[in-house]
């Protein structure tokens, strides 16, 4: 039956940013299509744990180092036995204008969004290896994967810099029977767009070009995160979906 191509039974996902937004609703559909979950934040994911219960296991690590990715890999595998899927979801946003951006916003955007995301994927990668059994890989992208945005320099370059390297290792792992895609969501409601939604003028001139005519919510990733990580997407390589109301088709 078709259905069951969707279903994550027996599957172990990590998710990075597994206490709020969109991270939250990533391991809540993933545990109701089967899967258990390895939540990594940097905060307890205190409200994940207790909706998901023993499915969720979730490790604490700060993502802006890399340091903490074999401990992360440890801690997933002694709990659950393996990884299947992996979901980088972590980010940050600095904002500032261009003229002025300091080097600490650049790098602390970059470490999170891009550097740790690569290093992260290679170290499941070699895990997928190890395993002998092909694995899923679902990078969070943007809409500024294709955009520039504004005052968002850093967080841009680094999208961008994430979309490219969904491709480049698509090219590389699918070989292992790894498939390696992203999802680019539009203007969400979550902690990284609340100063947007609080200025009036400027959601305003987000909700006008929005053919959908309105904010998206975590809920509206899930079906996407659902399908990249199930076997209904097997021959879906190096694609970054986007999921973001029509904005970038406006």
């Amino acid at each position: 039956m078709i259905l069951d191509l969707f279903k994550l039974d027996g599957k172990v996902a990590l998710v990075t940013g597994s206490n709020t937004g969109l991270g939250q609703g990533i391991c809540k559909a993933y545990v109701e299509a089967g899967a258990k979950v390895v939540g990594v934040s940097r905060r307890p994911s205190t409200e994940t744990a207790e909706m998901l219960g023993e499915n969720f296991y979730n490790v604490i690590a700060d993502l802006s180092t890399t340091d903490v990715i074999p401990r992360i890999i440890e801690e997933a595998v002694a709990k659950f036995g393996r990884i299947d899927i992996l979901v980088n979801n972590a980010g940050i946003i600095k904002r500032q204008d261009s003229i002025e951006f300091s080097e600490e916003n650049w790098d602390s955007v970059m470490n999170v969004n891009l550097k740790t995301v690569f290093f992260l994927t290679q170290a499941v990668g070699q895990q997928f290896i190890k395993q002998h059994s092909g694995g899923k890989i679902i990078n969070i992208a943007s809409m500024l994967s294709f955009q520039g945005g504004i005052r968002v320099p850093s967080y841009a370059a680094a999208k961008s810099g994430v979309r490219a390297i969904t491709m480049s290792l698509a090219n590389e792992w699918a070989k292992y029977g790894v498939n390696v895609n992203a999802i680019a969501p539009g203007y969400m409601a979550t902690n990284n767009t609340q100063a947007l939604r609080q200025d009036e003028e400027r959601s305003a001139d987000i909700l006008a070009r929005i053919p959908a005519g309105r904010w998206g919510t975590p809920a509206d990733l899930e079906g996407a995160a659902v399908y990249l990580a199930s076997a209904a997407s097997d021959y879906v390589n190096g694609f970054t979906i986007a999921v973001d109301g029509g904005w970038l088709g406006r």
